[in-house]
């Protein structure tokens, strides 16, 4: 009997002198990881991705074009520009210069670009491609002075071929980081 609890009393002496995580340690081992994914052509949606960042406290990737886009690689009237023949190739891959992000830590990714001709940019196309959204919740935001999201987000989450793909919405240059979050906390993603 004193063998069992001599016992007793050693195994509860080693279990408090386990090391135990903080509260705060907790709270980080927890927290929901969001990362804001862009590319922004003339700035309009780069502004929006970092309100959104800064209202999510999320962090922020920008897909930056190995060649960049001129003025008139942008200019929609003209069908022979840079934009309008990659938007007519479905199979375009714009290359992206530099690393891709490390999805790995994140549960959340929100991508945001401008609609070109009622689609998704293909360099996006090629960022979701690149990349293992595997398990991750994904929204998309995106840019226009009047044009709808289109088949856009329909095209990316066929492209991803993973994840969950929430409702979308258009923002413009005057939008509000409390109208960001508020559109974001009603799709459930709260910083």
């Amino acid at each position: 009997m004193k063998k069992a609890a001599a016992l007793l009393v050693s195994l509860m002496l080693i279990v408090l002198a386990l090391p135990t995580a903080s509260a705060e340690e907790e709270a980080v081992g927890t927290a929901s990881r969001i990362l804001v994914v862009y590319f922004s052509a003339t700035g309009t949606t780069r502004g929006v991705a970092e309100k959104l960042s800064e209202g999510l406290s999320a962090d922020l990737y920008e897909i930056v074009p190995e060649e960049p886009y001129t003025d008139a690689d942008l200019n929609w009237n003209d069908r022979s520009s840079r934009t309008s023949i990659e938007t007519d190739d479905p199979a375009c891959r714009p290359a992206i210069a530099g690393e891709l992000p490390d999805l790995t830590g994140y549960d959340t990714v929100l991508i945001g670009y401008p609609i070109w001709w009622g689609d998704v940019p293909r360099i996006v196309s090629n960022f979701v491609e690149q990349v293992d959204l595997t398990g991750k919740t994904m929204a998309v935001f995106f840019t226009s002075g009047s044009s709808g999201l289109g088949n856009s987000m329909r095209h990316l989450e066929q492209q991803s071929g993973a994840g969950t793909w929430l409702e979308g919405k258009r923002f413009t240059s005057r939008t509000t980081v409390e109208e960001l979050v508020s559109w974001a906390e009603g799709l459930g993603i709260k910083p």
